[in-house]
């Protein structure tokens, strides 16, 4: 279906109008999908039919469930299962809170299943269009078929349970020893950047899960020759970039480890040529293509005007080392990181400082602290960080008191070859990116470079070790705890012991307040908002950047958003259906350049109402207004 979908998004991108509503493939519905899904099953239900065998399934099913059982009453995925269940039950209890979810992945779905199809989206915000939209065809027959939001948590939940498999496997074929990677595929996947997002909407996470499933089929291509496992590498990695355009780098590592198989392909061209085709259709590709036509840089970030992706590698390189320093060794819960941060600005020379803010968002540019991790910035973390190093160390002084030992299995070349790629890939990211939270962009690189630091022959001693076993102990302990204080879905009542504990009287407890308050709330923040609305309002009209526009949706199917731009006229919004136009002070004018009372008078509107709202921490309240364009509505 994702390849469809991109096919689809492909060819009418390059041939279609984006303003024309009235187009002849207009099946992106609940019809559409329910369509696509039987006919899925049927042909499901043919294959295994066609390819059973009489008693095998059966027994193979009993084994299964015998081996998971009994490995399980081990204490590490003992501890593994708790932490899992606890970030997964946080998605079962809170709707979706992730800020970038509901600026504008979520919505770009909501807009797409409104129209029918997929279409360039007329606004000033184009995070809604130039994204990678892998994660977002995923949600999208969820929320076509569910009417709601609230599943969407299941796409990162089923992603985290994959992950210890993953792991295991694609470290064996690199080369980790089984004992190894056997305790490393419960520790590696509670990196915080995983974990906090188990219950969420971020997807970070599946794209990490691609990355390492590219990796994972790649290898056992080498090993197999099997063309089947090459093109399920292939269609991985292509997933991989459809989720995650900053994990393009990676196919590199991805093609070092299938390039032994590649002769086997010779007697299945053919086939091949489907499945690459198939894999293009699925990936990055058609957004880029898109991006190119409607923004003239195949990127996108121009569309977005965002300087901080260009010029000076070898400072971003620089810089961005210094930032996931920071971020992976910086404790979970850090009360002191608004000291830290002062301290920054107070020691950071103002050349640096210049410099740096020229290239880098304010975060990344000041080397900022967090007070906690949490879903949207959340990087690999403390935990797992802290452990790959500790093992690396541990490793090196026990090799050094042991007699040689033999090298791990599997070919010491191509475990070079791979890891070399992907630590090229990794500086390929480092040298582009000015984001400020680089800690959680890379999630898709530190499984696949975690072996670099798992390889020596005296790791199986050092998790051996009791010391090494109650450090692990600890580390998902950690975990667990912040699963538990996550403001996103927290499971204690952090509302009402905070405000039971006198926190106004105290900064810290007062500040802890303000931010699980303001995440309670996150999930429908725009709904003071949407209560200005008159009655049966079907279109609405929408001013802003970069907020939660989600809430303005719901209920979903109730109404539609339109995005409002400088060239707008009111004939030309009364041809859209809108007559009533939601306005975020800030961000008109960011976008017009002029002042909203001036727009208004020059629209000949009227003010409705007004309410002031805040909707991140980081910023201070600011005005929403509702106005009224005058004259009739059409269309």
């Amino acid at each position: 279906m994702r390849g469809g979908n991109h096919a689809f998004l492909l060819l009418h991108g390059l041939y279609g109008n984006p303003r024309e509503m009235h187009y002849v493939g207009r099946k992106l519905n609940r019809a559409g999908y329910t369509v696509a899904f039987l006919a899925g099953l049927a042909a499901l239900l043919v294959w295994y039919l066609s390819t059973r065998r009489s008693r095998t399934s059966f027994h193979v099913s009993r084994f299964t469930f015998r081996v998971s059982r009994f490995r399980f009453r081990r204490w590490l995925p003992r501890l593994f299962l708790l932490v899992a269940s606890l970030a997964i039950l946080g998605g079962v209890l809170y709707p979706p809170t992730n800020y970038d979810g509901l600026a504008y992945r979520t919505p770009r779905v909501l807009h797409w299943l409104a129209a029918g199809r997929w279409h360039w989206i007329h606004t000033e915000f184009n995070r809604l269009n130039t994204r990678a939209p892998g994660y977002e065809w995923i949600c999208a027959p969820i929320i076509a078929l569910s009417g709601t939001d609230r599943l969407l948590f299941l796409i990162e939940s089923v992603s985290f349970c994959l992950l210890p498999g993953l792991v295991f496997s694609a470290f064996r074929r690199l080369g980790v020893r089984p004992r190894v990677a056997w305790h490393w595929m419960w520790l590696a996947p509670t990196g915080y950047c995983f974990l906090l997002q188990a219950g969420g909407i971020a997807n970070d996470l599946a794209g990490a899960v691609f990355a390492l499933a590219a990796l994972d089929f790649a290898l056992r291509a080498a090993v197999s020759k099997r063309a089947a496992d090459v093109w399920l590498a292939m269609l991985a990695a292509a997933l991989m970039t459809a989720g995650k355009a900053t994990a393009l780098p990676l196919c590199l590592a991805v093609a070092a480890a299938f390039w032994p198989a590649l002769p086997v392909l010779r007697r299945r061209v053919a086939a091949t040529i489907g499945v690459a085709l198939i894999g293009v259709l699925a990936s990055f590709l058609p957004s880029a293509v898109l991006n190119a036509r409607h923004c003239g840089d195949w990127s996108g970030l121009k569309a977005e005007h965002n300087e901080f992706q260009q010029g000076k590698p070898l400072l971003r390189v620089a810089n961005n080392s210094v930032l996931l320093l920071i971020q992976n060794f910086t404790p979970p819960l850090f009360p002191f990181a608004g000291a830290w941060n002062r301290a920054v600005q107070r020691v950071m020379p103002a050349s640096w400082r210049t410099e740096l803010e020229r290239w880098f968002e304010p975060g990344g540019a000041h080397w900022e602290a967090a007070e906690m991790e949490i879903e949207e910035f959340a990087s690999l973390g403390l935990g797992v960080s802290g452990m790959l190093l500790v093992s690396l160390v541990a490793g090196i002084s026990y090799a050094r008191r042991q007699a040689p030992r033999s090298t791990a299995s599997g070919s010491k070349a191509q475990t070079a070859l791979i890891l070399g790629c992907s630590w090229i890939a990794f500086l390929a990211l480092l040298s582009k990116s000015g984001i400020g939270d680089i800690g959680r962009i890379s999630a898709p690189y530190y499984l696949v470079l975690a072996p670099t630091f798992l390889l020596g022959p005296c790791q199986s001693m050092v998790v051996r070790s009791k010391w090494w076993q109650r450090l692990a102990a600890v580390v998902l302990a950690m975990a667990g705890v912040l699963v538990v204080v996550s403001p996103s879905r927290p499971l204690w009542p952090a509302q009402w012991v905070l405000s039971r504990a006198g926190a106004k009287k105290h900064p810290i407890l007062e500040h802890a307040r303000l931010v699980y308050e303001l995440h309670a709330t996150r999930a429908d923040a725009l709904a003071p908002a949407r209560e200005l609305l008159p009655p049966g309002v079907p279109v609405v009209g929408l001013v802003s950047f970069d907020d939660p526009e989600t809430s303005l949706w719901r209920p979903f199917g109730s109404r539609r958003v339109e995005h409002i731009t400088p060239e707008d006229t009111v004939d030309r919004c009364h041809e859209r259906g809108i007559s009533y136009v939601l306005i975020h002070r800030t961000s008109f004018t960011q976008i017009f350049k002029e002042p909203l009372e001036g727009w208004i008078n020059r629209m000949n509107a009227q003010v409705v109402g007004k309410v002031t709202l805040k909707l991140k921490g980081t910023l201070d309240a600011d005005d929403w207004v509702l106005v009224k364009l005058p004259g009739e509505q059409h269309g």
